[in-house]
């Protein structure tokens, strides 16, 4: 842990309270409102020192600590991508901050485009594996022999049926399936949607598994869900943009916020 990432720490225990964090929950494109159900204190991350700045439209760049459900969560209202600094690490000192106010759990959303039929842009997919496309990782340049992180359990399978258990209770499909990471910022080609296919992946997108890796990293059990925005290139007729990930994010949203809620009750 850094030696920043626990002034960063104090400085939220400052404003926010000293209660643990008992979760964090980093929110994808379209899904930042979700903060504003915390019942909490929002900190810019212009007031966090090494915290990304707004550079993706549909992401709110605020940290909000608080109650949900009877659960202490730290909420991060937008991340930073690969694509916007090179940085796989990008978002490293957040997370460390994150684990240093005490979280022992992570849950990452995103917003991804499906490659199967049987979850249509709206729907919700839970990760239960991920498959690093992008050719490159958080914990390159780490010295340590911490940097040999075995994945095998990178979606911790007791977090993952906490949230399905949620989801069946709140009548909500959420299947499981496999999220593949490109780099961005360009959307897929049609090609490398079916070559991706092939390889086993069943939704893509431009973030979470640097997280993902990080947050194990750092010894926090990790769930993540994406929220279905689109099809892959070339699987319908529209146009992917982004424009249209903002538009269909709020979608799944409602039901995102559902499913969390009815997992923090019954974790709490």
């Amino acid at each position: 842990m850094s030696r920043n990432a626990d002034d960063l720490a104090a400085l939220i225990r400052g404003r926010a309270g000293d209660a643990p964090v008992a979760l964090g929950l980093i929110l994808g494109s379209g899904l930042g409102h979700l903060s504003r159900a915390i019942d909490g204190v929002a900190i810019p991350y212009a007031d966090l020192p090494g915290f990304p700045h707004a550079g993706v439209s549909g992401h709110t760049p605020e940290l909000v600590v608080g109650d949900l459900e009877g659960t202490r969560v730290a909420v991060f209202g937008g991340r930073a991508h690969y694509y916007e600094s090179g940085r796989p690490d990008a978002m490293r000192l957040p997370l460390e901050v994150l684990k240093a106010l005490g979280a022992e759990r992570l849950i990452a959303t995103n917003a991804a485009g499906s490659l199967t039929r049987d979850i249509p842009p709206g729907g919700l997919m839970l990760l239960n594996d991920h498959i690093n496309f992008s050719g490159t990782n958080p914990l390159i340049g780490e010295p340590s022999d911490a940097r040999f992180v075995p994945l095998t359990e990178a979606h911790d399978s007791g977090m993952r049926e906490g949230l399905k258990a949620a989801a069946e209770a709140e009548g909500i499909p959420l299947p499981e399936g496999v999220y593949a990471w490109f780099s961005g910022p360009t959307f897929e080609t049609p090609a490398e949607i079916r070559a991706i296919r092939i390889l086993g992946a069943d939704a893509v997108g431009m973030s979470t598994v640097p997280e993902v890796i990080l947050a194990r990293f750092l010894g926090m059990r990790v769930a993540a869900i994406s929220t279905i925005t689109n099809m892959g290139a070339g699987m319908a007729a529209e146009e992917i943009s982004h424009a249209q990930t903002k538009a269909m994010a709020p979608l799944g949203a409602a039901k995102l916020e559902t499913i969390l809620r009815r997992y923090l009750r019954n974790t709490a």
